[in-house]
């Protein structure tokens, strides 16, 4: 059984020039999420060299364009590619999102791809917490590379008696 879902694809929303430029980056990043995890995250990495944190605003501003401009990305199912293309397009703006890849807290599992800035996940419904990271490609001037902002994140875990 399938249930409907209302999704915010206003394409001419974005202006022209725009759009055109964002379409190019959601091919690209739909293109980057056939890879293999440990790929995406190698050229995540690489990209991530070089650029500054994004601001919650500018990865919102990034993602809103994102949905706006590709119906792939605005669905339930569209997380990865959604991610990837938030993602890559506040780099080509000189900034990058702490891209993350995580699962549900509690069962049932359930897989899912975000962008945070400024530690908190932008244009998610879900509150703060509510998936655990499995791996994340912050910003590469954030401190946390190779895994540690999942290290903290899993000692914080054990500290609140959460599985």
């Amino acid at each position: 059984m399938s249930s409907p879902e209302v999704v915010a694809h206003d394409p001419r929303s974005v202006p022209l020039r725009r759009r055109l430029v964002v379409r190019l980056v959601v091919a690209a990043a739909r293109l980057l999420a056939t890879r293999r995890p440990r790929r995406v995250r190698t050229v995540l990495d690489r990209l991530s060299r070089g650029a500054r944190p994004a601001t919650v605003e500018q990865t919102r501003a990034a993602r809103d364009a994102v949905v706006a401009v590709s119906l792939a990305c605005a669905g339930r199912e569209g997380c990865l590619p959604r991610s990837l293309a938030t993602a890559l397009l506040c780099r080509l703006h000189g900034r990058w999102p702490t891209w993350c890849v995580g699962a549900r807290r509690l069962p049932p599992f359930g897989a899912h791809a975000w962008v945070e800035a400024e530690g908190v996940p932008v244009g998610e419904e879900y509150p703060p917490g509510y998936f655990r990271p499995l791996f994340t490609v912050p910003c590469a001037g954030d401190g946390g590379r190779d895994g540690s902002a999942v290290r903290a994140g899993r000692a914080a875990d054990a500290g609140s008696g959460q599985p």
